[in-house]
Parts: structure tokens; sequence; C-alpha cells
């Protein structure tokens, strides 16, 4: 038997001793994503325009928030992930902290949506600011749990997928939700402010509940969990941007995500100004994550054929042509042909986030190989750290790109004895320079992470090479070959 089917013979006897998961496993874990799916959409769709139009604070100082909580996010991320590695309770490394989430997530999130009414801006952008780290720690330290724990429930190359289709799955429909929900919720509300408490107060619950769930159904691997080693800040800092594969996936991510946050904070203003539908913004949201949801089977299938880089290069290579089609959407256009247009839209984006889900739980099998440790959590705090930079880094960009075109704020006017917040009109240089980013700021961004993504190393076949590699070294097997095709692959995955 030659190297190559010994390989393959060998990672198909370590699926058949339990790396598939139950059904029920599978599911409690995707019930986590609830609270990532959804709490992303709501902010990176609402947020910027209630701190413009309900908490009146002008767009350039909104997006200087988001830039404010990047640089507390850049010290903080990286420590919150040494320590829940370096955690060790009987629940294990990862689930202490999702449990402690029931709480902290409905909190923040309750936090970061309340409409303080303070007479000066700046005493209302304190308040902002506040909220926003506060919900940022939470988001760091649950996310970096949760996504940590995906590695450790199952080390097999399609398992993976598996597990990752139910995560996105349920945070497809919890951004569905959110995408509809929030305005719906304000509009049956006796006036705006008590609108946006009440949307704070149920979703943060919808949120939070679904972790007892994780926290119950899952279990972590002890062999894992082996001694403390003394803290070196290179493994955070330095080592893992070492890892060649490592580095690809980490700016295919984080350019993909900037360009899907760019479209969503873009969307509620691209549809009231330019297309003059604005109540239907919701909607048309709903309708590109219903294609979501419709993409994930393609592309399990598709990633189980071939790997999970080449769903990843389609799903972008779709929603690259169909933003050219977005100069084809003016106001006079059908109905039809706008929800068409987002459900194209979907169908790309859902691509993205399943399979760049899916990469990353196979990064810390490579760091294994370099390292020989399991730093789950370094990694997953890089995760974290990449998904809210990419939603941050888009709200200032777009805050700051409406301010310069000139964007309009809504003032307070006393109509019928009943003080609204009433919309201004905008100039076509504003809505020639909303256009131009909702379109060209996707194609770009994605066109990057394509060059990354046709780079990446890590495919199915390398994978059961790397698998068969560490499964031998845990069991202190050691021989010529599996040396050659050790350093082999070191060489591919991990650079000179």
């Amino acid at each position: 038997m030659n190297n190559e089917a010994a390989l393959q013979a060998g990672s198909d006897g370590l699926r058949q001793r339990g790396e598939s998961l139950t059904f029920w496993q599978k599911l409690g874990f995707g019930v986590g994503d609830i609270y990532g799916g959804g709490s992303f959409v709501v902010v990176g769709i609402y947020y910027l325009n209630f701190l413009t139009d309900v908490v009146r604070i002008n767009p350039a100082l909104a997006g200087t928030v988001f830039l404010i909580s990047k640089i507390y996010d850049a010290v903080t991320d990286p420590f919150e992930g040494i320590v829940a590695d370096r955690t060790r309770t009987p629940l294990g490394r990862r689930r202490p902290y999702l449990l402690a989430g029931v709480v902290l997530v409905f909190l923040s999130f309750f936090a970061l949506w309340y409409p303080v009414d303070y007479p000066e801006e700046r005493q209302r952008f304190v308040f902002v600011v506040a909220a926003y780290l506060f919900f940022s720690t939470v988001v760091s330290i649950v996310k970096l749990s949760y996504n940590a724990l995906a590695a450790e429930l199952t080390l097999d190359y399609d398992e993976r997928t598996s597990l990752s289709s139910f995560r996105i799955f349920f945070s497809v429909v919890s951004s569905l939700l959110a995408a509809v929900l929030p305005l719906e919720i304000v509009k049956r509300a006796p006036n705006v402010r008590a609108g946006y408490i009440t949307m704070g107060l149920a979703l943060g619950a919808f949120f939070a509940l679904p972790f007892i769930a994780t926290v119950i159904s899952t279990r972590e691997r002890e062999a894992f969990q082996g001694e403390v080693e003394p803290f070196r800040w290179r493994e955070v800092f330095i080592e893992p941007f070492q890892v060649r594969t490592f580095v690809y996936a980490l700016l295919m991510y984080l350019l993909a995500f900037v360009a899907i946050d760019t479209v969503m904070s873009t969307v509620i203003y691209y549809m009231k100004y330019v297309l003059g539908r604005g109540s239907e913004a919701n909607y048309v949201t709903g309708t590109l994550l219903l294609a979501e949801i419709a993409a994930l089977p393609f592309y399990r299938w598709l990633s189980q054929r071939t790997n999970k880089r080449l769903g990843f290069i389609v799903g972008a290579s779709i929603w690259m042509v169909a933003m050219l089609f977005s100069f084809l959407v003016v106001p006079s256009a059908p109905g039809f042909v706008v929800y068409a247009f987002a459900a194209l839209v979907g169908l790309g984006i859902g691509g993205i986030v399943v399979m760049i889900y899916a990469i990353f739980p196979d990064i810390p099998d490579v760091d294994e190989l370099k390292t020989g440790r399991r730093r789950e959590g370094v990694y997953s705090s890089m995760l974290a750290f990449t998904r809210k930079l990419s939603g941050a880094l888009a709200l200032f960009l777009v805050s700051n790109g409406l301010a310069a075109a000139g964007y309009v704020l809504p003032v307070e006017e006393v109509v019928g004895g009943v003080t609204q917040l009433v919309e201004q009109p905008q100039s076509e240089t504003f809505i020639t320079a909303l256009r131009l980013i909702f379109a060209f700021a996707p194609i770009t961004l994605v066109g990057l992470s394509l060059v990354f993504a046709l780079r990446y190393p890590l495919t199915s076949k390398v994978h059961r090479r790397l698998r068969r590699v560490l499964e031998a070294r845990r069991g202190e097997e050691q021989n010529d070959t599996l040396e050659d095709e050790a350093e082999d692959l070191r060489r591919t995955l991990i650079g000179p």
C-alpha cells in the first residue's frame, strides 16, 4: 500500500472511531449561532441609522464609536483567547463562558439599543461608546468560546462542514428574523424610543437563551485540556501570523465580511433614498437571507464533492456578478426585480459564509502541526476580533462616506402635538455616492478575497494527510515516513 492510500485508509478509520456527531449534538451546537448571526445583522443594518436618526449623533462621530471599539478590541481580544485556553473547570474550557453568556448577552444587547436622550451630543456619544464597548466585550467572550468549541467537537474535515451547515442554518434564520423583526417591533410601539427599548429586550432574550442548549448538548475533549504552560506573548501576537494557512483564511474572512457589512449597513439608506422603498428595506434584506438558507445544501454538497475553497470561490464569484446588476435596479423597476436582485446576492453570500466558518475549525490542526499544542482559543479570538473589525470598518467607512457625501440628518418637529423625527431630502451628490458605495465596495473587497482563496492550501486531500500525521503523533508513533510527510505538510501549510 502506498503512502497516500495508507493515509486515506487511516482517515477513514478515524471517522469510524467516533468522529461523527449525532443530530442532537449538531442541533444543540447550531442554535448557539443564533446570537452571532442575528446580533451582527441587527447592528449592521440598523445601528448606524439608530445612532444618526434616533440618538441623533453626526455620522462621522457615530463612525468614531466603532473605531474606538476596535482599538479596545485589539488589546483585549487576544488576551481573552489566552484566558479561555488556560481555563480548567469541570465544564471544560469553553462552556463556562457560554453559560455566563446567557446573562451577559441579554444585558449588553439591551444597553446597546437604549435610546439615550441627553441634551448634549457629547453626553449621548459617551453613553453610546460605553454601551458599545460592553457589547463588544461580551461578543468576544462568548463568540471566541463558541468558535473554539467547533474545532473540538469533531476532527473530521467533512463532518466539520456538516457542523458548519447546522450553525449557519440557525445563523441565517436568526439573521432573517433580525432583519425583519426590529422595524416591525418599533412600528408597533407608541413611539420610536419605546420601540427600540422593546426591541432590545425581546431580541436580547432571543439571542441569550439558546446557549443553555449548547452547554447541555456538547462535550469537550479532555485530551485537549493538558497542563497550562507559561504564557509567552509571541504565541498570540506573532506565531499565528507565521502560519500561511491562517493568514490566507483570515484575509478571506476579513475582506469578505467587510463587504457583507458594507451592504448590510447601506441597504436601509439605499432602499429609502435611492429606490424610494424605505418601508420595504427589512423585507428585501429578508429575501437575501432566505436565499442564503436555500443555498446551504448546494454548498455543503459542493464542499464534500470537491473542497471548501472551491465553495468559497463559487459564492464570491456569484456575488460579484450580482452586484454589477445593481445599476439596473432603478426606482421605476418592478418590485420583483428588486427582490430577484436581493435573492441573487444572497445565493453568493451564502457560499462565503458557510465555507469560511467550515474552514476555520481546521486551522488549529495546522497550528498543532507547528507547535504540538491545541490553541483553539487563540485562533478563535482572532476570528472574533476580525468579525468585529469587519463590522466596525464597514460602519466607519460608510458613516464617513455618508457624511462626506452630504447626508442630512432628520430633525425633530412637533406634528399634531407630538414630537417626531422627520427625514430630510437628500442631494443628487449623496444619491450617486450611495449607489457607488453600494455596488463597487463589495466588488472590490470580494475580488481581493478571491486572490487569497485561490492560494488557500488546505484542501480535503491535504487535510486527510494532516489528520493522519497528528493522530500518529498523539499516539507517539514515530517513523521516517511520518516525519517526511510532516515536513512536506509544514512547507505547504505553514511556509518556510
